[in-house]
């Protein structure tokens, strides 16, 4: 597989009984593989994995590899803070339509990084795909040390990415500096994306292209292929969605952005709650600039 580019991290959307709606499901993947991503992330953060049973993932893990019926690859979510249950999750993960699984740091326990090493080596070696690594301390609590990563990336052979999301750009100027060459490091952060594809970065996992794949694939394409001027109008054109996509907590103000487009309900699980009025009305001004 390879992963430069654009892969997106799938919402969940949800009908009105807060049951998974599989219509809406199918919709966005066809919208965002029409707009061009490269690759989809199923149940990563952006897809609210935490507030979904095992059987309602392990049904949208199938339903989103049937769907995609191989026109892009798929990404599997999977991780947690008890290493033996994610160990056990991947080994019975059900891998058909799947070629890689991406997997957060662990979260709320605050592991060492030799915690965060003896994790990665544990849960890499039941995985029957390659795994990616997923550092994003701003929700798990404790950051991957750029050291820890490259110990993982030499060490443990079937880890072959890291998704950063520390926005650190010394951090990941380190990882870039010294990493395996097949070993590659993806950005975790959309407004971050453009200048850090300068530095060596492959590609995105994405929010903003559940909403607008078609820009913000093109933007990464154009940096990617070292036309940052025109990249840099994209950029901008759309920073004040990226911006405003955060203010009130993710997937929320996606999930807002996209019922305006008629993808999906303005809904997600407790304990997260629809944006407030605030962020609504940036939201909508950032829409009315995007052509």
């Amino acid at each position: 597989m390879k992963l430069s580019g654009t892969g997106v991290a799938l919402i969940t959307p949800f009908k009105k009984d807060m049951g998974i709606d599989f219509d809406a499901l199918a919709n966005i993947i066809d919208h965002v593989i029409a707009g061009g991503v490269e690759y989809l992330v199923v149940l990563g953060t952006t897809g609210e994995a935490p507030t979904l049973s095992k059987d309602e993932k392990k049904k949208i893990y199938q339903f989103a590899a049937k769907h995609a019926a191989g026109r892009v690859p798929c990404v599997a979510g999977i991780g947690g803070n008890n290493t033996p249950e994610v160990a056990a999750d991947m080994a019975s993960f059900n891998i058909k339509g799947y070629e890689a699984i991406l997997s957060v740091s662990p979260y709320y326990n605050k592991p060492n990084q030799e915690g965060i090493f003896n994790h990665y080596s544990h849960i890499s070696k039941t995985s029957r795909l390659p795994v990616i690594l997923y550092n994003v301390p701003g929700r798990s609590g404790s950051n991957m040390t750029a050291a820890t990563s490259l110990r993982i990336a030499s060490r443990c052979k079937n880890v072959v990415a890291i998704k950063e999301a520390s926005g650190n750009a010394e951090q990941f100027m380190d990882i870039l500096v010294a990493k395996p060459n097949d070993f590659e490091v993806i950005s975790g952060d959309d407004n971050l994306t453009l200048p850090f594809l300068s530095m060596g970065m492959c590609g995105v996992i994405s929010v903003i292209a559940n909403a607008y794949p078609k820009q913000f694939t093109t933007m990464v394409r154009l940096g990617l292929n070292g036309n940052m001027a025109e990249a840099k109008l994209l950029h901008f054109h759309l920073y004040g969605m990226m911006k405003s996509l955060f203010m009130d907590g993710s997937p929320g103000g996606v999930k807002y952005v996209m019922s305006k487009m008629k993808l999906c309900n303005n809904l997600v699980r407790q304990p997260l709650a629809v944006v407030g009025k605030d962020a609504m009305a940036a939201l909508d001004k950032a829409m009315s600039d995007i052509k």
